[in-house]
């Protein structure tokens, strides 16, 4: 079941195909905030001290070390719709039992990886996780292949949450522990690419609602879901 909502600037699909029944909308226009949502931000305008700022970003490998520590590998879920959302995964192959390579940069403890493993055996993975190593392995793709990106998006309900005192910039915050969240407009990220010299293909935010219905509470989420492609060199 769909909904085709279109427009002369942007389309947006709804679904129902989300694990708890909950509807979803993928699309090129960002969340609308609520009256409330939108002052709350507005008033948010003081920023971290330069000084703490910098002692977070000398501090933030150890940070997500002590993060890990504390919880283990109980804080995140497995990710179950990775080959749902991006079917790259397997389309991108030229016959059924082709091997395929990938890299996840920002892997954590696995909760993306280890499912995608159970589902594909064809699958080699080379994992990091906070390492300027990262960059270099996406640097070195070979042309044509893809990058797949899926990362908080702006307005998501991790982001209306941050108390006043921890905004370290624009759409940038840091939690109580010393790590950091960043919140992706549909534009940077498209810049951050191109500069790179990548296509963009696909590059949109994800919206949805995560339901706890005992709590009977439901919260807006927000993604932003994109692929962009290292070109073929021009002859």
């Amino acid at each position: 079941m769909f909904q085709e909502n279109a427009s002369a600037n942007c389309l947006s699909i709804i679904t129902a195909c989300t694990e708890d029944g909950a509807f979803q909308k993928k699309g090129h226009s960002a969340r609308i905030l609520s009256p409330e949502e939108a002052e709350r931000l507005a008033k948010d305008q003081v920023l971290v001290s330069e000084f703490k700022q910098l002692k977070l970003e000398k501090e933030a490998q150890k940070n997500w070390d002590l993060f890990y520590k504390r919880n283990s590998t109980n804080f995140f879920k497995d990710r179950h719709w990775t080959t749902r959302e991006f079917q790259e995964l397997k389309a991108c192959r030229e016959f059924a039992d082709q091997k395929l390579t990938i890299l996840e940069a920002g892997c954590g403890v696995g909760n993306c990886l280890f499912p995608l493993l159970e589902e594909d055996l064809n699958i080699f993975a080379y994992a990091c996780d906070f390492s300027p190593r990262a960059v270099e392995y996406v640097k070195v793709l070979k042309p044509g292949k893809c990058v797949l990106f899926r990362d908080y998006g702006l307005y998501d309900h991790a982001m209306l949450r941050f108390k006043s005192g921890s905004k370290l910039g624009e759409n940038f915050y840091v939690r109580q522990d010393g790590t950091r969240s960043y919140f992706f407009t549909e534009e940077f990220l498209s810049q951050l690419f191109k500069a790179e010299g990548y296509e963009e293909v696909v590059n949109e935010y994800v919206q949805r609602e995560t339901v706890n219905r005992k709590e009977d509470l439901r919260v807006p989420r927000v993604f932003l879901q994109s692929k962009f492609q290292k070109p073929f060199s021009k002859t």
